[in-house]
């Protein structure tokens, strides 16, 4: 898959493809709904011969708005970085992805300048595929009939999707962050279609796990409000070539510590793997793991961060949750 963060003025860049079939949104999560709509936006593009695009914005357009009113408890939680979100949107088949930045421009843009400007000129769309609750433009003027009408003058065809559901369920991201939130695990796993999984680059932490004999693989990560928090079974990819290693992860920001350590107070997920391979254990005292992308699958939630009274306490609260992990893991 293609991705192009922004879109040239005019479209002059050459490496993006003339036209395209494209469909638009945020996609947090990538869940089966979206995935639904991925599909079909792949079909139409194949019957007119050209590459299927998704146009997605970072930041989410609702956190920018929160930045902007200085009010960030109106920012959405995120289910997914953009690192995992593009990932999701590769293994769905999508030939390229434009990564528009929300910003002021794009804020106070028309419904008929984005059309005209992005659509039409930008992307050279030839087939527009929308949700159900689809809005664009300034003040979310524009919705789906308006964009039919322009369509049908300027020589693109629109569909619209309507609601997928799952056991009577409808699929959303606000119903993916729910269950999240509530620690549903096997719910989220439903919606999205597969375990819900964070990647990233391991960093540099405290060193404190290690000194408590709890050596942790950490992911930082940058200006993200997460859908989800507190203590849970891991399957951790990319350690190792053939299977994935059992782990307890703290998604979180480690209240038991000091919040002027080294991470700032950020969201942190620190991932303790129940048995390291030997192959990895002289890498790791080496410092070899640091920079790695690994992906963490949370299988289950045992609890919310706790805040221990001391190092005694933390040790022997990670200790029964190692014993509570692999009692899930062996039930």
């Amino acid at each position: 898959m293609k991705i192009f963060h922004g879109l040239p003025i005019g479209g002059n860049n050459a490496t993006l493809a003339p036209a395209c079939a494209l469909t638009i949104g945020n996609f947090d999560g990538v869940h089966r709904g979206h995935q639904a709509m991925l599909a079909l936006l792949s079909s139409e593009a194949r019957q007119r011969g050209v590459p299927s695009c998704v146009m997605v914005f970072e930041p989410h357009p609702r956190d920018y708005f929160a930045q902007q009113h200085k009010k960030p408890e109106l920012a959405p939680a995120r289910i997914a970085t953009l690192r995992d979100k593009l990932a999701a949107l590769h293994a769905c088949g999508i030939d390229q992805c434009v990564v528009l930045p929300f910003d002021q421009r794009i804020a106070a843009q028309t419904p008929e300048s984005f059309i005209q400007d992005t659509l039409v000129t930008g992307l050279g769309v030839r087939y527009v595929l929308v949700g159900d609750d689809f809005r664009f433009g300034a003040k979310r003027a524009g919705d789906y009939a308006l964009l039919d009408q322009h369509g049908a003058a300027l020589g693109f065809d629109v569909a619209r999707m309507m609601s997928y559901e799952v056991h009577g369920l409808r699929v959303s991201s606000s119903a993916v962050r729910e269950a999240l939130s509530a620690g549903k695990l096997d719910e989220v796993a439903a919606l999205l279609g597969r375990p819900y999984r964070i990647s990233g680059h391991v960093v540099h932490g405290r060193k404190l796990g290690r000194e408590l004999g709890f050596r942790t693989l950490n992911l930082r990560f940058q200006h993200w409000k997460p859908a989800a928090s507190g203590i849970f079974v891991v399957h951790v990819h990319g350690l190792t070539p053939d299977r994935p290693i059992a782990g307890v992860a703290n998604l979180g920001v480690r209240p038991s510590l000091d919040p002027d350590d080294i991470n700032g107070g950020r969201v942190l997920l620190e991932t303790h793997c129940l048995d390291w391979p030997a192959s990895l254990v002289d890498t790791l005292e080496d410092g070899e793991a640091y920079g790695k992308i690994i992906a963490v699958d949370l299988l289950h939630k045992l609890h919310d961060e706790r805040k221990y009274d001391g190092l005694e306490a933390l040790i022997a609260g990670i200790e029964q949750d190692c014993v509570d992990a692999r009692a899930f893991l062996h039930a």
